[in-house]
């Protein structure tokens, strides 16, 4: 079974972090999606931008507007992704508490929906 993987920080969490923690932290990650490729887990990865890059686009009645920002109701918001195989949600769990990044924010699991 497939899940996602969602990291959430605050905006910024990570700039407090000094060069050297930064770039042990990216190797720490790209080091993890290799451990979990290796064991047949990885699916796709990857880091998004800031929330001052994210736009919101939403249909309603037909028409469609786009909005500056993401507009979460929390002050933690998407920044990545990993997509992994796993045998059930349990494995899945266990597979995210070893995202390193998650040290700094929260990581949500939400198993794939097959929609054929």
């Amino acid at each position: 079974m497939k899940y996602l993987c969602l990291v959430y920080l605050e905006p910024g969490a990570l700039a407090a972090l000094s060069l050297e923690e930064q770039a042990a932290l990216d190797e720490a990650s790209l080091a993890y999606d290799r451990e979990l490729e290796r064991r047949g887990h990885f699916i796709a990865a990857s880091a998004l931008q800031g929330v001052g890059m994210a736009s919101t686009i939403r249909r309603r009645s037909g028409a469609s507007v786009v909005l500056d920002g993401p507009f979460a109701e929390t002050k933690e918001a998407l920044a990545g992704f990993i997509f992994i195989e796993a045998r059930d949600m349990a494995q899945a769990l266990e597979i995210a508490q070893g995202i390193p990044v998650g040290r700094y924010g929260a990581i949500e699991v939400r198993p794939e929906l097959d929609i054929g």
